[in-house]
């Protein structure tokens, strides 16, 4: 009997130690995945939240002005 639990023993030591190479090898491959998607990113031409959202401001406030100086422009050609 001693011997069945010396080798049980073995088995679940020998699983333990797979389990903890198998997550350290997750760490590492997500590790490895995220440097590659952040140097992915750093060579392309993305904005970022803040800038998108300030050119989007830009754009609805010339937008709004255009069609206020349309309405004028109307305006006027009605005058006349």
């Amino acid at each position: 009997m001693q011997n069945r639990n010396k080798v049980l023993d073995d088995i679940s030591q020998l699983v333990t130690n797979a389990m903890g190479v198998a997550q350290g090898a997750k760490e590492e491959a997500e590790t490895a995945m995220k440097s590659i998607i952040d140097r992915w990113l750093a060579d392309r031409d993305f904005v970022t939240r803040e800038e998108f959202d300030a050119v989007r401001t830009m754009a609805q406030k010339a937008r709004e002005e255009n069609e206020a100086l349309k309405a004028r422009i109307d305006a006027l050609q009605k005058e006349t």
